[in-house]
């Protein structure tokens, strides 16, 4: 692949390579340099199809704010995920572009900034499940990615196993989702259960929640790699 963009265009013009593969090629070498502790990739929904989402754990205010504001220079929406007081304080006091909005997601604690021009560009229906209240974190801040990018969402919470004829009200609500994902701490058993009842692709989220292994996700992890149920982990 060509690290230049001058000759990247010179072989397009030359009729070497297509439109397309010219498109892709310069996707690849775009990013957005901030200072020395980052580099944005702006272009990766144009180039995967997925936007990029910034990880506020581990950053300082300030520098998620720079991060931010940089990266609103070239997108026109941002997906802030494990966003803390501090750093939410920090993102409300800054001065955003103009027609700029800000929304915080409490229970995903998760920041979604967008400009007036944003187009959501995917569609499809998402259905949320979670097997428990401590699990509901992590549910939302998928469900906050799913819409995002565009999918409508329908979410049912507190529905493990433990107690599975609350699953089935649930998944009534949820026949006509294009795909589930399905979060689940302790062994992680809900997942599977729920792909073995449905013809939709099911997601499987392991959740640190509970005792022992389970409290670190080990064993819903390794519950939902084993599983015999077709699903995605």
């Amino acid at each position: 692949m060509t690290s230049n963009l001058k000759e990247i265009l010179e072989r397009f013009a030359r009729k070497e390579i297509s439109l397309d593969a010219a498109a892709r090629e310069a996707n690849l070498l775009y990013y957005r340099e901030v200072g020395r502790m980052a580099k944005l990739d702006p272009r990766r929904m144009d180039r995967i199809g997925i936007p990029e989402a910034i990880l506020a754990e581990g950053k300082s205010a300030s520098d998620l704010v720079e991060i931010a504001l940089s990266f609103l220079e070239a997108s026109d929406a941002i997906l802030i995920t494990r966003v803390s007081s501090e750093q939410l304080a920090a993102l409300r006091e800054c001065t955003l572009p103009e027609g700029t909005s800000i929304r915080w997601e409490e229970r995903g604690r998760a920041v979604v900034i967008t400009k007036e021009a944003h187009k959501k560009c995917f569609g499809g229906k998402v259905g949320i499940l979670s097997a428990g209240t401590a699990d509901v974190p992590v549910a939302e801040e998928a469900r906050v990615t799913a819409e995002i990018m565009g999918c409508e969402t329908v979410s049912e919470y507190d529905v493990g196993v433990a107690g599975i004829h609350r699953l089935f009200p649930s998944l009534e609500r949820m026949m006509d989702s294009d795909a589930l994902v399905v979060a689940a701490g302790r062994e992680g058993t809900l997942p599977a259960v729920v792909a073995s009842l449905v013809d939709t692709p099911v997601v499987g989220l392991p959740v640190s929640t509970g005792y022992g292994a389970g409290g670190k996700g080990e064993a819903a992890l390794l519950s939902m790699l084993q599983s015999c149920s077709v699903m995605v982990v």
